[in-house]
């Protein structure tokens, strides 16, 4: 005899809910690591219980949740940013960055911690994680802008510095020229 087809809508008893979540769960983690196995691909899967407890597979070459994870945040925000850089194609502004100034991204931190603590709620993973990144690059950016400062205050240093060698050397044949001509009246003199 063969199986039963399904109907696909939530199943009403408790009982019968609890045993196909674990049986389906168990089978979802057994067919996520013949996946693996077979096409030789990381595999993560990640299920919530209704009561809120985390089940989670990790399988593949890293075999490690934070590494996929970590992979598939990256994966996403590149892909957000080759959307912005498409929608922003042509305009002339710096396509790879979403705020203007350090000035507005700050705002937007602040922002955000603030509706966090009025609200409540946490921000998503991904939010925070672009923000992060959004943080370094301004701070790389703000890093890169004071080392050009300072090499371009080194360079207008050194060029004072050269100018006052010569400056000195002109004052020197002049004092030296000097002494010369008073030694020279001196001789006259005598």
């Amino acid at each position: 005899m063969g199986r039963k087809k399904l109907e696909m809508k939530r199943i009403e008893d408790k009982s019968s809910r609890l045993v196909t979540f674990s049986k389906r769960r168990v089978g979802l983690i057994k067919k996520a690591r013949h996946l693996s196995v077979l096409c030789d691909v990381d595999v993560a899967v990640i299920v919530f219980s209704a009561r809120g407890k985390l089940y989670e597979s990790c399988t593949g070459s890293t075999s490690r949740m934070e590494h996929i994870l970590s992979r598939y945040q990256k994966s996403c925000l590149e892909e957000e940013v080759k959307e912005e850089e498409k929608t922003f194609q042509g305009a002339g502004e710096d396509l790879c960055k979403r705020f203007q100034t350090c000035k507005e991204l700050l705002q937007t931190v602040d922002r955000l911690v603030e509706e966090k603590n009025n609200n409540n709620h946490e921000l998503p993973l991904i939010e925070i994680t672009q923000l992060e990144e959004d943080l370094d690059a301004a701070l790389e950016q703000t890093r890169s802008r004071k080392t050009q400062l300072m090499v371009e205050y080194i360079s207008t240093l050194q060029e004072q510095e050269k100018k006052l060698g010569e400056d000195k050397e002109q004052l020197e044949k002049l004092i030296a020229a000097s002494e010369e001509k008073q030694i020279k009246e001196e001789g006259l003199k005598v």
